[in-house]
Parts: structure tokens; sequence; C-alpha cells
């Protein structure tokens, strides 16, 4: 159980975006909250993994937030062979039981397991709607979401924060102008 509450500014995406958010700006300062095992326990808490937060597991998470970042702030052509690498340390396997059909996911060693579902839900993400993978479009901002908008238009991480500092910024060029 880790002991530190969570102190990112965007909680609650998808689990590929949400590890990307493990990394933010706070007055103009890049924050991580993966900088230590604790941590990680903090980021395997908030979205429910049940894993042991180790040196391990925090290494693959590094690894897999990296491949990550590769894909959605840069390209597929760059970063896929990043994400493919996270993703050969685990599988999906196809399962039988009384209830039916189903899906077992196996590991080949379990410290890689938040990394590898990380990275699986990037799959997910990119087959349900990849031009919903979003980054925060305030420059000084480096978070990023899953446009769940009805009309898929969502711009900012946090239209509390990041929208309203773009609308003022927009406001004070206006008002210095006249």
């Amino acid at each position: 159980m880790p002991t530190a509450s969570d102190p990112r500014p965007l909680t609650g995406e998808p689990l590929a975006l949400d590890l990307l958010n493990t990394r933010w700006m706070h007055e103009g300062v890049t924050q991580d909250l993966l900088k230590d095992t604790e941590g990680l326990a903090v980021w395997l808490a908030a979205n429910e993994l049940d894993h042991v937060a180790d040196e391990a597991t925090l290494r693959h998470v590094l690894q897999a937030r990296d491949a990550l970042r590769a894909v959605v702030d840069g390209s597929l052509e760059d970063g896929a062979d990043r994400v493919d690498a996270v993703l050969a340390h685990g599988r999906l396997r196809p399962t039988l039981s009384p209830q039916g059909p189903g899906e077992r996911v196996e590991f080949k060693d379990t410290a890689w397991g938040p990394a590898w579902l990380a990275a699986r839900n990037y799959l997910e993400l990119l087959a349900a709607a990849p031009d919903r993978i979003r980054r925060c479009a305030h420059d000084s901002c480096i978070l990023h979401f899953f446009d769940t908008s009805r009309n898929g238009t969502r711009r900012w991480c946090s239209m509390a924060a990041c929208g309203n500092r773009a609308k003022a910024s927009r406001h004070y060029a206006r008002t210095k102008e006249s």
C-alpha cells in the first residue's frame, strides 16, 4: 500500500496515457512520479494493479513509458519497435472455462506485468480511436488524454487548468493590443 497520495494533476485516463501522465509540469519544472518505488506504488494503486513496487518493476514501467512517449509524441514508425519490445514480455492466452471462452494474461516475468498492460492498453486505444489519443494543446503542458467528448474536440487536459490559462493568455493579448 502506498503511503503517499497521488500528486498528479490529471488521473483516471486509460492505463497507457495514465502512465505517460506520471510526468507533468508544475511551475515550469518537470515532475516525475516514477522517480522511485514509492511513486510506483502510488501509480500501481491508482490503477488498481496488484503488483509489487520493486526496482525491477520500476525499470520495466519506465521502459514502457519511454516507448509509449516515442509513439504518442513521435510516430508509430519511430516507436513501434520499442512498444513491441515491451509486449514481447507477455501474452494473451486463449482459455476455455465452464463460463465460456476467455483470455488469460501470462508474463515471462511478473515484474513486466504493469509495463505490458500499459503497452497492451495503448494497442486497444489505437484499435478503438487513434485520433482521440491527444496531448494537451497548452504549450507548456506535457499531459495526455483520451478524448471521450461527444464531438471529439477536447483540446485541454483540464479546462480548469490549461484551458483557462490559454483563454486568459488570449484575453491578455487582446487587451494589451487595445
